[in-house]
């Protein structure tokens, strides 16, 4: 058991690949708080992690409001009493063309995909600061720019991915001191419910798929392997990294 004696908060963990984090790290041991908007759904992904003799807890948080983060963090801390990792999942993605690109769509999506990553880091490393360990582990995507790829109609998903990157970096920088180590996984083409409208669009799907040399979608498991490896003492000397998971689609 990698995890045992650990506790994690992972967010945006109802369903798709946080809920599969959730449930991976639960089996190798952690303690797992369960954080998302619908604390209906994330009781049910308790209800699977206690099943399988884990212990875990359900938390209603919107990570973009900075009273719920702080609430989550100390419900956790008085059931758990400390906080070992973090898994930064929570995340939206709204394709829009950019010219009919509103205020309003660019600002939930920057609120929620990296505000709310530097909300809960922040409120989670200072809890990390006083034990003096842990780690912080960001979902961001290949479509963060630069070094990953642009993709049409997602202007501001793409902006909010490569500001996940950046932070995290300047992060495991200033936080390397208190042994707390701060990495991001960038997932490529995951067969989750975020990306429903491209498995509706045949073309769409299709365009995706030859750009991949493996030629599928991965699965929500493979992303959580990579969590699990970062979250665990095998990666004791990694901070401040992306680790690409896509099938090789940055390599193409």
């Amino acid at each position: 058991m990698k995890l045992k004696n650990k506790v994690a908060i992972i967010t945006g963990a109802r369903r798709g690949m946080g809920r599969t984090h959730a449930l991976t790290l639960a089996n190798a041991g952690a303690k797992v708080v369960v954080s998302d908007l619908s604390l209906k759904d994330c009781l049910s992904v308790v209800e699977e992690i206690e099943k399988k003799g884990g212990e875990a807890m359900a938390i209603k948080c919107d990570v973009s409001k900075k009273k719920d983060v702080e609430a989550m963090v100390k419900k956790t801390i008085k059931k758990f009493k400390k906080i070992d990792i973090l898994v930064n999942n929570a995340g939206i993605a709204q394709f829009m063309p950019f010219l009919k690109l509103t205020e309003k769509d660019w600002d939930k999506t920057i609120n929620i995909n990296l505000k709310g990553y530097f909300l809960c880091s922040q409120a989670c490393a200072k809890e990390m600061v006083k034990q003096k360990s842990g780690t912080i582990i960001n979902i961001s995507s290949i479509a963060m720019g630069q070094t990953g790829a642009g993709f049409s109609t997602l202007a501001h998903y793409c902006a909010s991915k490569g500001g996940i990157t950046a932070m995290a970096e300047a992060l495991s920088i200033e936080l390397a001191p208190y042994n707390i180590r701060v990495n991001t996984i960038a997932p490529g083409v995951i067969d989750t419910p975020m990306v429903g409208d491209i498995k509706k669009d045949p073309k769409s799907l299709k365009v995706f798929l030859e750009r991949i040399p493996m030629s599928r979608m991965g699965f929500p498991q493979e992303i959580s392997d990579a969590v699990l490896f970062l979250a665990s003492d095998n990666s004791s000397y990694i901070t401040g990294s992306v680790l690409v998971v896509d099938g090789g689609y940055l390599a193409k």
